[in-house]
């Protein structure tokens, strides 16, 4: 079972930039897909981002197209997501997740993941 590790959040002000890291332990498939996803407080857990551990395309959500970008390093098993022009609004805990329950299935919903991080907090200041 693959173990995830976030770490890179941090105090910012708005405009600012911030990468964020997510190492796995554990075997993982180069067809999986890996995603990031934030909660804020007292709200739901939302999709931001998803590749597949192979690279290539990405999905990303609405709010955060064109600012922020998913990638990885299969050497390193890590997953990073540059985040660029960062909003008040994107403050949240960022959890990343892999191993999906089953091959093709949407991967904006969190359900579909089986490993999951514990996350790392970003705040962004006005």
């Amino acid at each position: 079972q693959v173990q995830l590790v976030e770490s890179g959040g941090g105090l910012v002000q708005a405009g600012d930039s911030l990468r964020l890291s997510c190492a796995a332990s554990g075997r993982t498939r180069l067809s999986n897909t890996v995603a990031w996803f934030r909660q804020a407080p007292g709200k739901d857990r939302v999709f931001v981002a998803a590749i597949r551990w192979s690279g290539g395309s990405a999905n990303y959500a609405d709010s955060v197209k064109a600012r922020f970008t998913i990638s990885t390093d299969n050497a390193k098993n890590t997953v990073y997501l540059q985040m660029n022009s960062l909003k008040p609004e994107d403050t949240a805990v960022y959890v990343c997740a892999t191993d999906p329950m089953t091959a093709g299935a949407t991967p904006n919903r969190a359900s579909v993941f089986r490993s999951w991080g514990q996350g790392t907090q970003v705040t962004v200041s006005s």
